[in-house]
């Protein structure tokens, strides 16, 4: 597995640095199938929630190649979504699309193990079938993934999470409809991504540089910066990152 440089934050997180956007891509491809095989020998089974947009695509492409794909179990990995657009699963925006082509169609995994948000519905309808395949696939109460993969926005939302939206306050549904510049969405609730086994946060670029730290070094103000949000209750996030999104954090480096 490719070595990064180790950066702490208390209470927040740790970094993972890698020197550029394709290290850090392989990074996180490389995690996933470390953390699916250790989860399927232990029970037999590993859910994931996978993040969207363009960032993931290179590590969700790694997986779907030669070494990695083929040290998946497949057969028992079940892939849900974090969020997704409430278009046709065809639209050239859609997050299962853009899994799909990357990563779905060339691995092995049944078609009855993909959980793909059917944001065609609308986002009220959406949100609510998606929470019934939820409550069914984890078995009532709220679902506990392996791992769950978010990104990060330059306005410091995660998932669908945006800033200032009441989403951020929902605690009894799992997954809920969202309004962002006029498109609907569903996002797993912030109970959902704080119950996950392990978070991931994969961010690239030096666009996204101010808003790390923002996130990792800022005092708490999750409401404006949603990303805050995030605390899981199995320990600190991980965020997998290129130098240039690193950037501008300074930190403890890990001894």
């Amino acid at each position: 597995m490719t070595t990064p440089r180790e950066v702490r934050f208390p209470g927040r997180g740790r970094a993972l640095v890698s020197a550029d956007a394709d290290a850090a891509a392989r990074l996180c491809a490389e995690r996933f199938a470390e953390a699916a095989r250790e989860a399927v020998e232990r029970r037999g089974r590993f859910a994931a929630a996978l993040a969207g947009g363009g960032t993931p695509r290179r590590a969700y492409a790694l997986l779907g190649e030669a070494p990695l794909a083929g040290e998946v179990p497949w057969e028992a990995v079940h892939l849900f979504w974090g969020d997704e657009r409430c278009v046709p699963p065809e639209h050239p925006r859609s997050n299962y699309r853009m899994a799909r082509e990357a990563l779905l169609s060339r691995v092995p995994i049944p078609e009855a193990n993909v959980h793909r948000v059917r944001g065609e519905r609308g986002r009220e309808r959406a949100a609510a079938a998606y929470e019934r395949e939820l409550r069914e696939a984890f078995g009532g109460g709220v679902p506990r993934f392996d791992r769950v993969h978010l990104g990060l926005g330059g306005d410091g939302h995660t998932a669908s999470l945006f800033p200032y939206d009441p989403s951020l306050l929902e605690r009894r549904r799992l997954a809920v409809g969202a309004l962002h510049d006029g498109e609907g969405r569903v996002t797993l609730a912030v109970p959902v991504l704080d119950a996950a086994a392990g978070v991931e946060f994969l961010v690239t670029g030096e666009d996204k540089a101010q808003r790390v730290a923002d996130v990792l070094e800022r005092s708490p103000d999750p409401v404006r910066i949603p990303a805050q949000f995030v605390r899981p209750a199995a320990g600190e996030p991980v965020w997998i990152l290129d130098e240039a999104a690193a950037s501008r954090l300074r930190g403890t480096a890990a001894e």
